[in-house]
């Protein structure tokens, strides 16, 4: 047997102010809006990547007071350290900056964390394994 990753649901108790989130800081876009069971319900997808994977927003959850300890975060990689850097000043000046930017050694790279409407933390980085920067060092099949 095997299986793909497709996609993560969140139970959001904004969805708008969700939907807004990921549009300005992870540039995904809507790619499917239905209603279900009266709720309005959202796959969103980085550009190109729809067919590969989707957060999927469902309405009417109960929010997460995510304690500053507990790192489960959703990951998405930048470009560049630059561009970690311009994404923690924006988080920082929208006050939902919730780590600020570190560089660890590999595989970690050089990230920081955001918490987002939800109170979910996603991190962003660059220099991981996966995703852009992961042509360095040993990025052959090793895990973040």
């Amino acid at each position: 047997m095997s299986a793909s990753l497709t996609h993560i649901a969140l139970h959001v108790r904004d969805l708008q102010a969700c939907i807004g989130f990921y549009q300005r800081y992870a540039a995904m876009s809507v790619v499917h809006d239905r209603r279900s069971s009266g709720k309005r319900v959202v796959w969103m997808a980085e550009p190109g990547m729809a067919h590969r994977f989707i957060i999927v927003l469902i309405p009417g959850g109960p929010g997460r007071d995510q304690a500053p300890n507990d790192y489960s975060h959703l990951g998405f990689a930048l470009e560049s350290r630059d561009a970690v850097d311009m994404l923690a000043d924006r988080a920082r000046r929208d006050g939902i900056l919730a780590w600020e930017p570190v560089d660890e050694p590999y595989p970690v790279g050089y990230y920081c964390g955001v918490r987002d409407p939800d109170g979910n933390f996603v991190e962003f980085s660059y220099g991981q394994p996966l995703g852009p920067g992961a042509e360095g060092e040993g990025a052959e099949g090793e895990g973040a």
